[in-house]
């Protein structure tokens, strides 16, 4: 396409590219709509006029614009230019509450199911349409008729457009599954069943009940068993997917917030799972879950034996910290801080030396970090001080020091 002048009317003012769907706003002034629409999701002015621009303001397709540039493409394709398809029209609310009517139909569900999920999958628009248009309550309503078999026509297709739509809003999904322990029960059996190899669905179950597990009331949280926590655990290891271990992640760290769910966590094996999960060097926002699901569960002295179990925790801890993000450093420090409080052996005050833990904690005091986390390593210092003092593995000035502060 080089040496072809485009018109200058062509071309998005945002992208700066030839406009593939023009579409004009209130201001009279014509942008792509991709690019327009992803300005005002974060902004409510004309992008050129500065002028403000009405809520939820229409964009008008701008057709004749575009048969223009479509006719000026075929002229050029010899030049290198690419043609521009008509686009499909946007979808509105009327044809997504016809896609609700034929759910209600037999014949037409698996049809229905199967254009639910690619409109939902295309973009936020069409999942906010679709959460407008009220269309949480009857996917819900069919994922549950569909408990018997969860491998039945349109179930697969089912769970991802719940999953697509509840990245736009949980507000009716809340009042829908809030106290509904069948819906949790449904979503583990599908992660649960021996014959499910599908990734996919695997991986919208379990981010369905990670947002289940987020809206649910205190009382459903509570009647969740040893097995869910075995299932959400498994996940885990098995890491079928980053979004499913984030997912899987998310609802450990929500869980284990009451004390009663802690010591199920542990006895489903979680602590050594997270550490092993950890030792593969995972991204940030993961370490930082794993790190709080630890703390929680070091809290309880079945988490404090699991963890010291593992050869590599305690160094595990140590290497993190000051090495991720202020948020790792704090639960680090807790994590020290329960062990040296209650299970504090000379085995253990000698490992925390030999792998660098008491090193770090004095590093922590001269880094800029928060007052509250440099106090908590203060109070972990001071705790054994007179034994790490005696120890050759670190300078008795550095300890002292730090801790008389």
């Amino acid at each position: 396409m080089e040496g072809v002048d485009v018109p200058s009317y062509f071309v998005c003012p945002i992208s700066l590219e030839i406009m593939k769907d023009p579409v004009t706003v209130a201001t009279g002034i014509t942008y792509d709509r991709e690019s327009i629409e992803q300005w005002l999701s974060s902004s409510s002015d004309c992008p050129v006029t500065k002028l403000g621009l009405p809520k939820d303001t229409d964009l008008t397709p701008n057709h004749t614009l575009r048969r223009l540039i479509q006719a000026w493409c075929t002229i050029n394709a010899s030049n290198g230019v690419d043609r521009i398809p008509t686009p499909k029209s946007p979808l509105n609310k009327i044809h997504v509450l016809k896609l609700i009517q034929e759910l209600s139909i037999p014949r037409l569900q698996l049809k229905s199911l199967m254009k639910l999920a690619v409109l939902a999958s295309e973009s936020d628009k069409n999942r906010k349409c679709m959460v407008e248009a009220g269309l949480t309550k009857p996917i819900v309503a069919f994922i549950l008729k569909s408990c018997a078999e969860i491998n039945s026509a349109g179930f697969e297709e089912a769970l991802s457009v719940l999953h697509q739509i509840l990245k736009i809003s949980t507000d009716e999904f809340k009042v829908l599954v809030k106290e509904n322990q069948e819906f949790i029960d449904l979503l583990t059996r599908v992660l649960r069943a021996k014959d499910n190899n599908n990734e996919i669905m695997r991986t919208h179950a379990v981010s369905i009940l990670k947002s289940t597990i987020e809206v649910s009331s205190v009382g459903v949280l509570q009647k969740l068993n040893l097995d869910f926590f075995k299932t959400i655990v498994r996940i885990v290891k098995e890491s079928i997917s980053h979004q499913a271990t984030k997912s899987a992640l998310h609802i450990l760290y929500e869980s284990c917030q009451l004390s009663q769910n802690k010591l199920k966590i542990i006895e489903a094996n979680a602590v050594l799972e997270l550490i092993e999960l950890e030792l593969t060097t995972p991204e940030k926002r993961i370490t930082e879950l794993i790190f709080g699901i630890l703390d929680s569960l070091c809290s309880c002295a079945d988490g404090r034996a699991k963890f010291l179990a593992h050869a590599g925790g305690i160094a595990l801890i140590s290497k993190r910290m000051i090495r991720v993000s202020p948020v790792v450093d704090d639960f680090a420090i807790k994590i020290l801080a329960s062990i040296c409080k209650f299970s504090a052996t000379n085995e253990v005050l000698q490992e925390m030396l030999n792998v660098g833990g008491i090193s770090k904690l004095c590093m922590v005091l001269q880094a800029d970090n928060a007052i509250e986390v440099k106090n908590k390593a203060r109070l972990v210092l001071r705790l054994h001080s007179s034994f790490w003092n005696s120890s050759p593995c670190i300078h008795l000035y550095l300890l002292t020091r730090q801790i008389a502060k």
